[in-house]
């Protein structure tokens, strides 16, 4: 498969761009904006977190934290960024489909007026089959990490 020369790829992606990549959309896209992108190896995905995220109704009143399947989410969506930006243009709009999470830990909660940086490194790829280690971070802290695996597919529907 070809990949998009490198001079082309800026390293930093805005929202218009994810828009364009990914066909995730409110409430679920879990990442505003790109940074750091080293196409086929690295990136780090901003999430800023508002009280006004919908999960936060209900988890949990009182005392709001983000769910920690939503920040694993969000490192799959960073990845997913990534893999079609490495991979170009015929890939946008196709779906990243989860294969396998390890290794999923949760040190810290996440609240409304966080930032979070979601850092992927692609451990390994096979054609549509990447392999990926993710950290979420707040203020440089680790709060989640996981390995996971995607497959990349065309829409079924």
């Amino acid at each position: 498969m070809t990949t998009v020369s490198d001079e082309t790829l800026p390293s930093i992606l805005d929202i218009k761009r994810i828009l364009e990549v990914l066909p995730h959309r409110y409430p679920f896209l879990m990442v505003d904006r790109m940074e750091d992108v080293v196409r086929g190896e690295s990136a780090v995905g901003i999430k800023n977190v508002s009280i006004n995220e919908p999960f936060f109704q209900g988890h949990f009143p009182g005392s709001p934290v983000m769910p920690g399947v939503l920040m694993i989410e969000a490192m799959a969506q960073a990845a997913g960024i990534l893999v079609i930006e490495t991979l170009g243009s015929e890939m946008e709009g196709k779906l990243v489909y989860f294969m396998s999470v390890e290794s999923a830990r949760f040190r810290k909660p996440v609240r409304p007026g966080d930032r979070m940086h979601i850092h992927v490194h692609k451990r390994h790829a096979r054609r549509l089959v990447w392999k990926f280690d993710g950290a979420c971070k707040v203020d440089g802290e680790v709060v989640a990490e996981a390995t996971y695996t995607a497959m990349i597919v065309d829409d079924d529907t």
